[in-house]
């Protein structure tokens, strides 16, 4: 990477990348080095084995006692709440799949330590590769951090640190590892911009927690500016203005000064109830991946945990996870969040991408195999084993268990059965289990809106998953560049199956609410409660946004703006009516900057 440019940049060049932290930043370009290394394979002696092993786990080490001294920082720095992310690095670099098949390379492919890494890595990447959720095919991202830093320790090249920033500026990198972000100055460190990464790797997540403003996934923005370049970037839209004109610059000024303004008034939202100007009320809950994430989701004013992906407990360790150490981490999340309920969601992954002993042959379409719900009910005692786990941990709290991907109300039947039985088990064994656990299902198949009645006599509550439902709906691959613009929130299917589904909730008389992306959307959720939602999950940064807004709306008016986007033909008529009604009517919240 070079310090020159590599093309002639005109004034007001604009590029688009995926809008990762929201927020503008205004300064000039720092260009920092993640340049790929090159590694070369070759191939040992018998002699050498005892060496290069000595030399790959030498490496380990050090690439722990650099995270370890990362958490040492980021606690001094009152950052305590993000560790979770580095202690996910931590798990990783104690990976059997990683560590393990690394030494096993070394000596029984009798090849060197960083072309065995570099072999390992490279069929790491290509099973997360596989994965249709995009929020667990951005783990890849947490793998390729640690593969650098190993190899670098390896070959004992060492990186720029973020620390030695000395003026504000823009980080432009081809990727940053979450430790990169952690170490950010944020006084130093205005924003960030990288070719790769998406909107749910780590260090996106850690961005949007810390304010730093981001955009990713700009693909070769590396190569085409030098360091002290002028830059504008808008984390909210994914905007990136190169050598902002004049006029640019100051349009940018007051769209910064504005945003900024908003966010100082959010704090003020934090504490208060989540409630329209005419009495609708409305339960805002977390998404966690981690019981550490519990202390955000409690300082943003989140009324409980509305999904808590399981995903991650089986992802390190040379095995799944045991009932003692998920009830521990059970526990723990429901005695942190009371009194205000947990839900877990059973594992929503298929087992041959996180679960390796049970050696499943490779699907041809994963999206629609087996995973999830279907992977549990096949793998009984992995199934058993989380849910005795959970049904301990209810006594403990309030808990709540949600089954993922259900099509059929067999399925239902199927996990109820299942929960009961180990209910029984418990009791026999003089084991504790909480009284009212309830027990709803994902949304997030077209066959389950189909029947959403039925299913809707089966549950407790209903949330949907819209993530995957509009992937389904649309029949269109989110991951799929080609096909990816058709990925539309507000196109009419999608707004009827989620009518649907809500009045089914309604004539049965249970809880409604949703945990997908657009459950966070601000503009989004006031659709959401006019279509008759009463519990949104979210990231926790976007709760007091979303609180914000409600409390300066009337629900009454919402549902007349709802009434005339159902009768819109196209995504593009729905968005450009909600954006024109909502500027219309409340100014004061819907400015052109905002939207």
């Amino acid at each position: 990477m070079t310090a020159s440019v590599k093309i002639d940049i005109a004034e007001d060049t604009i590029l688009v990348g995926i809008a990762a932290a929201p927020g503008i930043a205004i300064s000039r370009s720092h260009l920092v080095n993640r340049d790929r290394m090159a590694v070369i394979e070759r191939r040992i002696s018998p002699a050498e084995v005892e060496p290069e092993t000595a030399a790959f786990k030498a490496a380990v080490e050090t690439s722990k006692c650099q995270l370890r001294e990362v958490k040492e920082q980021a606690d001094s720095k009152e950052l305590s709440e993000h560790l979770y992310i580095i202690d996910t690095h931590l798990m990783i670099l104690d990976d059997e799949m990683l560590i393990g098949e690394t030494v096993s390379l070394i000596r029984e492919d009798l090849i060197n330590a960083e072309g065995a890494l570099n072999r390992v890595l490279r069929k790491l990447r290509r099973v997360f590769d596989k994965i249709s959720d995009e929020y667990l095919r951005e783990r890849r991202s947490d793998i390729d951090s640690i593969g650098d830093r190993l190899l670098r320790n390896l070959l004992g090249e060492t990186c720029e640190s973020l620390t030695d920033v000395e003026e504000q500026v823009i980080v432009v990198a081809h990727d940053l590892s979450p430790a990169d972000t952690v170490q950010m100055d944020r006084s130093k460190v205005v924003g960030f911009v990288t070719d790769v990464g998406g909107r749910t790797s780590h260090t996106a997540i850690l961005a949007r927690s810390l304010g730093i403003p981001a955009v990713v996934g700009l693909e070769t923005i590396t190569s085409l500016l030098p360091s002290g370049l002028p830059m504008i970037i808008d984390g909210s839209t994914g905007s990136v203005i190169l050598k902002p004109s004049p006029e640019t610059f100051r349009d940018y000024l007051l769209r910064k000064q504005h945003y900024d303004y908003l966010e100082t008034e959010l704090l003020k939202f934090r504490n208060l109830t989540a409630e329209t100007k005419d009495g609708q009320s409305l339960a805002l809950r977390s998404n966690i991946d981690f019981v550490s994430e519990i202390h955000t989701a409690k300082e943003q004013g989140a009324h409980g945990i509305g999904l808590f992906r399981t995903e991650f407990l089986f992802m390190s360790g040379e095995g799944p996870p045991s009932e003692e150490e998920q009830f521990d981490i059970y526990r723990s999340a429901v005695e942190q969040m009371a009194p205000f309920p947990v839900t877990i969601r059973t594992l929503d992954v298929g087992g041959d991408k996180f679960v390796p002993e049970f050696n499943l042959s490779d699907e041809v379409n994963p999206a629609m195999g087996l995973r999830a719900i279907r992977f549990s009910l096949k793998e009984v005692n992995l199934f058993r084993v989380q849910l005795r786990a959970i049904l301990r941990a209810s006594a403990f709290g309030p808990l709540r268990i949600m089954f993922p991907m259900i099509s059929g109300v067999g399925e239902v039947r199927a996990c109820k059965q299942f929960l009961e039985r180990e209910r029984q088990e418990l009791l026999s064994e003089g084991i504790d289990c909480g009284e009212d656990v309830e027990i709803g299902i994902m949304i997030e198949t077209p066959s389950a809106v189909l029947i959403a009645d039925l299913l809707a006599k089966e549950v407790d509550f209903f949330s949907v998953g819209t993530n995957d439902l509009i992937q389904y709906c649309l029949a269109i691959d989110r991951g799929n560049e080609h096909v990816a613009y058709l990925y539309e929130p507000m196109h009419p299917a999608v707004l009827q199956a989620l009518l649907r589904v809500c009045r089914a909730a309604e004539n049965a008389g249970i809880a409604i609410g949703m945990c997908g992306e657009m459950a966070g959307e601000d503009m989004y959720s006031l659709v959401l409660i006019a279509l008759g939602f009463r519990e949104l999950s979210m990231n926790a940064s976007n709760i007091s946004r979303v609180k914000r807004i409600m409390r300066q709306v009337e629900i009454v008016e919402v549902k007349q703006i709802l009434e005339r986007l159902l009768s819109l033909p196209t995504a593009e008529e729905v968005v450009t009516e909600l954006e024109r009604e909502m500027r219309d009517r409340y100014p004061e919240v819907f400015t052109e900057a905002h939207i």
